[in-house]
């Protein structure tokens, strides 16, 4: 996958339980989809990646991304849809956040911004049945600060390619963040970020903050 071919950045919101009540938020009753434009996607290939310093707190959010390989219709199966998974992080201006959700403004300035959606290499999926056998891991400064797995979410992959899909339509090309787990935190100017697959890391980056 190359994020010059990306069409579509699909991001679920409070898709993990203690995640939700870490942010003072409600368990939602349906899934909460927000996207990001195409110009946030970076891949993490150990580079430094800038990020706005005078817009408040930057909060990482690690999160298992799914790769649609084909049109979606209804019916179809995850294992059928999806054909490579990435991991990543919804890069979150936290402070503005919490102003535009108290006055009731979109998502896009807190979370759409330039390089807020970063993305590692991709691996085949394994299927849905072996998702949940793997654990995925974000490092700060090679300490452990999230860990997730698929079969802790709200809403299981199946039930959010069919919200999607049946809704804003998925296709080849289009990627789909499907929530971080508990443990988001503050991220400042020369951190090391690396997210694993198990034991496997398949990206890393440094915060330039300016």
């Amino acid at each position: 996958m190359s994020v010059n071919n990306v069409r579509n950045i699909y991001c679920v919101g409070w898709n993990y339980r203690l995640h939700a009540q870490e942010l003072g938020n409600t368990v939602p009753e349906s899934p909460i989809i927000f996207t990001k434009p195409t110009h946030a996607l970076v891949e993490m290939t150990g580079q430094e990646i800038p990020f706005p310093a005078d817009q408040g707190s930057l909060h990482y959010e690690a999160e298992l991304v799914l790769v649609i390989g084909k049109a979606y219709r209804p019916g179809i199966r995850v294992d059928e849809l999806v054909d490579r998974m990435a991991l990543g992080l919804d890069m979150t201006l936290r402070d503005k956040q919490n102003e535009v959700k108290k006055q009731g403004r979109p998502w896009l300035s807190c979370k759409g911004f330039l390089r807020s959606a970063l993305i590692t290499k991709t691996l085949p999926f394994p299927g849905i049945d072996n998702l949940g056998k793997t654990e995925f891991v974000l490092q700060k400064n090679n300490q452990e600060v999230q860990r997730g797995n698929a079969s802790l979410m709200v809403f299981a992959p199946q039930t959010l390619v069919d919200y999607i899909g049946s809704r804003y339509g998925l296709d080849a090309g289009d990627l789909i963040f499907t929530g971080t787990p508990v443990g988001v935190g503050p991220v400042n100017h020369g951190d090391h970020l690396a997210l694993y697959w198990g034991e496997k890391q398949l990206g890393e980056c440094t915060v330039q903050l300016g």
